[in-house]
């Protein structure tokens, strides 16, 4: 989402680079960049105009400790603004209800923004927590609203409550909060309804219902695909309803940035969660400075850790340790990581929180999971005992003959994903004996990092780019081994 964005800053940088100082003079070039970008991203006009004064006030003139240049801290300056402009720091949700008196949070928001799948999406997220959430479906206009979201429900193991079309919100609302108190919910979740527009009729309902309900959280589930409305959107809701917070939705989508930036600035609201897909996992908890830091190309490698240890096992990362070091990792283990990739997002999503992966060209990173699929179909048509023995594919040629047919595939293409193979073996065994990032898997450590698909380290039938800065020799695997090498 932030691609074009994070460009813009790097070229405000460029104005810097090489200066002695940060001065009135040199800075206007970079400042003049920096509200290009934030209009271009669609950020809220008053919003701009605050920021590109706050940042002139503070870089100017400021101290540049040795070993830093006017360029670095310049970003650091709008790092800081950027934080300061989401929020400062992480707004969670008001402190965990009881079973006597369960915790009530209301979800509102316009028609089309994602809500019901937001309320499903944040009662996962609190089951996972390890509080008891239960599901209100309120929305009595849209047709199969309520039948959505129990779908939903079942697919989290989430219980879902409603009384149907028929009866009015405010009173769904108050029975649902009663079923909880009697049954040991601690959480209440209320799907309420979306209208086309901001009107009085809505206002009054969602009105009605806050007072049936008494919510501990009004989250205001937002669209990040309608930019600087956004921030008029969420303004108008606090003053006629009062929110407590906002979830920012498809955030993995098209949308240049505006919303996430203006929200907080101009209604006051934090963002408290932000969408990053369509899958009901797809939810996360807002940081700013992770949020900031990705916007400047910085990466965020918290998130990316606390993805890889939400999916990954400790007994798991540990064979997958010693695998690595003895060079005994297989294709089964391969096809182990690969899912493993996938339930935690898209290969491109993956890669730019890696600092420094945000200039990978999108193309590239497509043609990356084009080929992991293809790899997958190959494995796929090996038999038990060739994948957990790659060896024996390397001097038996009617096998792999076999795995080309069975896959659609050419044999050369299947005899190069395993050369490939036996270089990235080779590769990760180095890495890991040196030190890699411990605890996470495939880098003595993530998936694949130091062998992702032509991300410097030549995963199975992908060369390392220019970029990685690595050539294909240094991925040679010690001479003392034989096997695909020589095919």
């Amino acid at each position: 989402m932030f691609d074009e964005l994070s460009q813009r800053f790097e070229d405000a940088v460029k104005n810097l680079r090489g200066q002695a100082a940060i001065t009135e003079g040199n800075v206007e070039g970079a400042l003049k960049q920096v509200r290009r970008a934030l209009l271009e991203a669609d950020v809220s006009l008053p919003v701009v105009k605050d920021f590109v004064d706050e940042v002139r006030r503070k870089a100017v003139g400021a101290e540049v400790v040795r070993g830093i240049s006017p360029d670095q801290k310049f970003i650091q300056v709008v790092h800081e603004e950027l934080v300061e402009v989401m929020g400062g720091e992480n707004a969670p949700l008001a402190a965990g209800g009881t079973a006597e008196t369960p915790s009530v949070v209301l979800m509102a928001g316009l028609q089309g923004a994602g809500k019901t799948t937001a309320t499903a999406k944040l009662g996962l997220h609190l089951k996972e927590q390890g509080r008891k959430a239960l599901l209100v479906g309120a929305d009595v206009y849209r047709p199969a609203a309520i039948e959505q979201l129990r779908t939903l429900g079942g697919q989290i193991g989430v219980e879902v409550f409603s009384l149907g079309t028929e009866a009015r919100p405010e009173a769904i609302a108050a029975a649902g909060i009663a079923k909880a108190r009697a049954e040991g919910f601690d959480t209440v979740l209320v799907d309420t309804a979306g209208r086309l527009q901001i009107d009085a009729s809505m206002m009054e309902e969602m009105v009605r219902i806050r007072e049936a309900c008494s919510p501990d959280e009004v989250l205001l589930v937002v669209d990040a695909m309608i930019g600087q409305e956004a921030a008029e959107l969420t303004r108008a809701f606090h003053e006629q309803v009062g929110i407590t917070g906002a979830v920012l939705t498809k955030l993995d989508g098209d949308s240049r940035g505006g919303a996430a930036l203006s929200i907080r600035k101009v209604s006051g609201a934090p963002i408290k969660f932000i969408g990053t897909g369509e899958k009901v996992e797809a939810l996360q908890p807002f940081h700013p400075e992770r949020m900031a830091s990705r916007i400047l190309g910085m990466g965020d490698v918290l998130t990316l850790v606390e993805k890889a240890q939400k999916e990954v096992e400790l007994a798991d990362v540990t064979r997958m340790q010693q695998k690595l070091q003895e060079a005994s990792f297989d294709f089964s283990d391969f096809v182990q990581q690969m899912r493993l990739i996938k339930r935690m997002g898209s290969l491109g999503g993956l890669m730019k929180m890696i600092p420094g992966m945000n200039k990978i060209d999108d193309g590239m990173l497509r043609q990356g999971e084009e080929q992991l699929g293809k790899i997958e179909a190959m494995i796929s048509s090996m038999t038990a005992t060739e994948r957990e023995n790659p060896d024996l594919l390397a001097s038996t040629p009617s096998r792999r003959r076999r795995i080309a047919a069975g896959s659609g595939h050419s044999p050369a293409e299947v005899d190069k994903v395993l050369t490939d193979f036996q270089k990235m073996r080779g590769f990760m065994q180095q890495m890991t004996r040196g030190g890699g990032m411990p605890g996470m898997p495939g880098m003595g450590g993530m998936p694949g990092m130091g062998g992702f698909p032509g991300m410097g380290g030549g995963m199975p039938g992908m060369g390392a780019p220019a970029a990685a800065g690595r050539s294909r020799k240094a991925h040679k695997p010690p001479k003392k081994r034989k096997g695909f090498g020589q095919l």
